[in-house]
Parts: C-alpha cells; sequence; structure tokens
C-alpha cells in the first residue's frame, strides 16, 4: 500500500473538514425543550390535584351538611349532636370540620377542610329545610 503525497496534519491536530462553530446545539435545545416540557407537567399536575381537592371538599361538605340536618330533623336538639356527626361524617369523607353552625329551624351550616400534598382547601355547604 502506498501513500499518496500531499501536506499531512500535524500531530495533534485533525485532518480532513474542521467542526462547525454550532456542533452540539442540537443537544442542548433538545434539552431546554424537554425541562420545559417537564416543568409544565408538574405545574398541570398540581392544577390537577388542587381541582380534585376542591372536588373532595365540596362532596365531603355537602354529605356532612346532610349527615347533620338528618340528625336535626330526626330530634331537634342542640347543634352539638348535629356538629358531631357531621364532623364523623366530613372524617369519614376524607376531611376536617372547621365550622359547624345551627342557624335556625333544622337548617345547618358547615365548613370543611381537605389537605392534599399541593396544600389545602375548605368548602361550604348548608342543608335543611327551605
Amino acid at each position: 500500500m502506498t501513500r499518496r503525497p500531499g501536506p499531512h496534519p500535524a500531530p495533534g491536530r485533525r485532518s480532513g473538514r474542521s467542526r462547525p462553530r454550532d456542533a452540539g446545539a442540537g443537544s442542548v435545545l433538545v434539552l431546554a425543550v424537554v425541562a420545559v416540557v417537564l416543568v409544565l407537567l408538574v405545574a398541570v399536575a398540581g392544577l390537577g390535584q388542587a381541582v380534585v381537592a376542591r372536588s373532595r371538599a365540596q362532596s365531603a361538605a355537602d354529605l356532612a351538611a346532610l349527615g347533620a340536618a338528618a340528625v336535626v330533623q330526626a330530634r331537634p336538639a342542640p347543634a352539638g349532636g348535629a356538629c358531631a356527626r357531621a364532623g364523623e361524617v366530613a372524617a369519614r369523607n376524607g376531611g376536617d370540620l372547621v365550622a359547624c353552625t345551627l342557624l335556625g329551624v333544622g337548617v345547618i351550616d358547615v365548613g370543611v377542610r381537605v389537605t392534599v400534598a399541593a396544600g389545602s382547601t375548605t368548602a361550604w355547604a348548608r342543608a335543611g329545610p327551605r
């Protein structure tokens, strides 16, 4: 095998075409796009969790108010018995009773807080005869 005559590169230098200055920029761009997508996914997941927590809180408040109103309708008594029932119902539905008020003849108003990893939310409900 014979070598072609011609200039030989100096030791430590590459032969052939030189690399463009923007070589590898595509990789950086792809990493940036992936990072933005991940941030958006985390934000959407947090928003979804907040919506679910709000829905759970409202359901727990509605059921707690209905349970307390049923106690008041069955045996008119001080608000303590009705509020105890509201607390039980709220706890069974994953919430904490934060307020319970007997407003009038058989009408009860309750507030229930549900806590999730992203924070907590409170919902209010009223039940009783109109």
